[in-house]
């Protein structure tokens, strides 16, 4: 049968040494920080990490870090989860302008939330302020997958339940609920990881987390083993997490058997509920938004602000800081779209246990905080690649790294769209594999790869932890310059970099949404 012979065609064939020695550089790039990260830890000995790492302080930051997990990952899941079941299942007036809503929170960067919500109200310095930033920050994070799974869901499920006298309330914890537990335990281990490693919402609250406790120790300089073995529990967090969601998940499969003709599930009644839901999703975007965004425009208002702005902000000043975000960000989304390319054509082209491996090791990025990568780099330039540190390549590598991830799930995505029997077909007209390459394969992946070349573009212009660390000296990005301005409570003077910032990425996640978002769509296969 000719599917028969192409798998076996596909999976005999051998990967060009070119294309596996670039996606081995890309996959070591990845293991690197881990390695040396270890390698540091390692170089403590067993007397110094046990007394480093037995003291209380460690204590309180694992306290502070679980029960902020915890309660961060339940509070998304219940917002998330209700706010797609009202979109998706329910007679919601205005349901188009609240799902959009519901979204744009991601394109806000947590620190620009943390600062509206610090210069509100100073109070929030404590386990309540740093809940409710990375709460009202990270939901949709959840909200998107279960969005997608109860539009994907056969809706007659929902309607056999119904049938037999189920409420409404019965049928979504009976029946739409187990189906939606993959894309929830997803979506917060998401939120798990991401609360993980954040640093800049935390750092301006003054909530102390493994992440900021790691950028301490840094600062300080007494030893380098106290922010290696920080780190090297940080990372033991992040692969608990992952492993954690894979156990609760287990292996039930929730594909239907026959998909036949896709049919638009039902919208319930919501009752009582049908006027007060417009309510709660309005509260959440003044929440959300409305709080960022005012403070933002009252501190630009200030009549305070025109005093400090001649010694605190220029208009220069504003313009380099927005050019060197936008220079790192262009730069950042090259390299890693460079290095997730060949990743991702060895994964959706070839077999084997070697490109298992590879692409794997690059999706390890994931568990890496930012912190951890930046920290290794800083550690291995100094003692090994002296001309490397404080360099604008250094910095560029590390968003390459840590948006490595990012990047391949949308390159990945982008080649399986791309059919390879137009490949094969201009291989058989005598085209070599580069030829092929760039006349055929990167012409019908290329909406995938301008939306994977988007995504980590607004995640590097928003980047702050690595930038702190390996930032070039009197190299000041917006994101770093609302940090030292917050960190003195110059509220006034972060507003206008803030502003920026937050007009830059809305406008890129806008742009993303409305130029990728249709282009994206998998094609259909003859």
């Amino acid at each position: 049968m000719p599917g028969i012979a192409l798998l076996s065609t596909r999976a005999l064939r051998l990967p060009n040494p070119g294309l596996l020695a670039a996606a081995g550089l890309a996959a070591g790039l990845v293991l690197l920080p881990l390695g040396v990260t270890l390698a540091d830890a390692a170089g403590a000995g067993w007397q110094m990490a046990s007394a480093l790492l037995l003291r209380p302080l460690v204590g309180e930051l694992l306290v502070n870090t679980l029960l902020l997990i915890a309660c961060t990952a339940v509070l998304c899941g219940v917002i998330g989860t209700a706010a797609a079941w009202a979109v998706e299942r329910t007679d919601l007036p205005g349901k188009r302008l609240w799902g959009v809503l519901a979204v744009v929170p991601l394109a806000i960067p947590p620190f620009i939330t943390s600062y509206a919500w610090i210069s509100l109200d100073p109070g929030l310095e404590n386990f309540a302020g740093a809940l409710l930033v990375v709460t009202v920050s990270y939901y949709p994070l959840v909200y998107l997958p279960v969005a997608a799974a109860l539009r994907e869901m056969d809706p007659a499920l929902e309607e056999t339940a119904r049938s037999l006298g189920n409420s409404v309330g019965s049928v979504f914890l009976r029946v739409a609920l187990p189906q939606l537990r993959p894309a929830l335990l997803g979506g917060m281990l998401l939120v798990a990881l991401d609360v993980l490693v954040e640093f800049g919402a935390f750092a301006l609250l003054r909530f102390r987390t493994f992440t900021t406790a790691i950028y301490s120790a840094y600062r300080a300089g007494f030893s380098g083993a106290e922010p290696a073995l920080l780190a090297a529990v940080l990372l033991v967090l992040c692969i608990a997490c992952l492993a954690a969601e894979y156990l609760v998940r287990g292996k039930a499969q929730y594909g239907r058997l026959a998909r036949g003709t896709r049919r638009q599930a039902a919208c319930y009644n919501a009752g009582r509920w049908k006027f007060l839901s417009p309510v709660g999703f309005a509260l959440m975007a003044l929440i959300t938004i409305g709080v960022p965004l005012g403070m933002i425009t009252y501190w630009l208002t200030q009549p305070s602000y025109a005093a400090t702005s001649t010694v605190a902000y220029s208009l220069g000043s504003l313009l380099a800081a927005g050019w060197a975000s936008l220079r790192l960000g262009v730069l950042g989304a090259i390299l890693t779209l460079v290095l997730a390319l060949p990743l991702g054509i060895l994964s959706t082209r070839y077999d084997g246990w070697l490109v298992t491996l590879l692409e794997r090791s690059a999706y390890l990025a994931q568990s890496i905080p930012g912190i951890v990568v930046a920290l290794a780099l800083v550690s291995l330039t100094v003692h090994s690649i002296r001309p490397l540190y404080q360099s604008t390549a250094l910095l560029v590598i590390a968003y390459a790294i840590v948006f490595l991830p990012l990047a391949l799930v949308s390159v990945r995505s982008a080649l399986m769209q791309a059919q390879k029997r137009l490949e094969e077909g201009a291989r058989s007209l005598g085209l070599n594999w580069l030829q092929v390459l760039l006349r055929v394969t990167l012409p019908l992946a290329a909406p995938g790869l301008g939306a994977a070349a988007a995504l980590v573009f607004i995640a590097v212009v928003t980047e702050l932890t690595a930038t702190l660390l390996l930032a070039p000296i009197g190299t000041r990005t917006l994101a770093t310059q609302i940090w030292a301005d917050t960190s003195t409570l110059a509220f006034a003077a972060a507003a206008p970099y803030a502003a920026v910032l937050a007009v830059v990425s809305v406008a890129a996640s806008w742009l993303l949404a409305r130029r990728f978002g249709a282009a994206t769509v998998f094609r259909p296969v003859p």
